[in-house]
């Protein structure tokens, strides 16, 4: 079922079921785990990065300066970001149009870090991100998921990771015979520059909320950091939700 945010007069729905909130920095495995935990107890995913990477592409197509606000925030007054939830991850849809896949090459991923910076685009995205995780039911991921867009969230885990294993993890996703992807040293150095941008902004700067669970998955495998996600949403869970494994 579709996803769109109404307006910012609408109401937002009463919360009847569980928020589960993963922020942590690029490459720390959030999408991973989030659509883990939606199959695991019957929760929608809704990746936010994804309505920043989309907002980036249009403004990417419309020759914007990612460090201008104010052309960014017009853009946004004839911008729709849809979101389609399903087992599989998120489909994007931008002003109605197919863009899962664009949003994920390198460009856009670079501007959605940028344009992220500004608190007006923040803003922006945080109304819509409350409508749509506020019925509850719902795994969100991003960066300020915990500390900005829901700090009432039941479940808050910061996941993290050293850099260079987070470079290695996010350079092991490129083709290994595209001609178009980028050394590992540069991939590493992209992702110390997001690091520092995501961390400094003055604008919902990415840090873990003060009552988040921090798995530093450094030195964990897949299946443990999976383990102890799911122990901590069934200790917080007031009922379980329906394991669908």
């Amino acid at each position: 079922m579709p996803l769109v945010p109404p307006s910012e007069s609408s109401d937002v729905p009463r919360r009847t079921r569980p928020i589960v909130a993963i922020d942590g920095p690029a490459g720390a495995g959030k999408s991973t785990l989030a659509a883990h935990l939606a199959r695991r107890f019957g929760l929608l995913n809704l990746e936010t990065g994804a309505m920043y990477r989309a907002l980036a592409l249009k403004a990417i197509e419309n020759d914007l300066d990612f460090d201008e606000e104010a052309p960014l925030l017009a853009l946004t007054r004839y911008t729709t970001i849809t979101l389609e939830s399903s087992r599989e991850g998120n489909r994007v849809l931008l002003d109605r149009s197919d863009v899962t896949r664009r949003v994920r090459e390198p460009d856009v991923t670079a501007g959605a870090s940028r344009i992220s910076v500004h608190p007006g685009v923040r803003a922006w995205m945080v109304a819509r991100q409350r409508v749509l995780g506020g019925a509850g039911g719902v795994v969100m991921e991003g960066r300020d998921i915990g500390t900005a867009v829901f700090p009432d969230a039941e479940v808050k885990i910061f996941l993290d990771a050293d850099p260079s294993v987070r470079g290695s993890r996010r350079y092991q996703q490129f083709p290994g015979n595209s001609p178009a992807a980028p050394t590992s040293e540069a991939v590493l150095q992209e992702l110390k520059e997001r690091d520092t941008r995501d961390r400094t902004r003055a604008d919902s700067p990415l840090k873990p909320a003060v009552d988040a669970v921090l798995i530093d998955s450094t030195a964990l495998t897949l299946e443990e950091v999976l383990e102890r996600a799911e122990t901590l949403v069934e200790a917080h869970l007031p009922s379980p939700l329906g394991p669908s494994r």
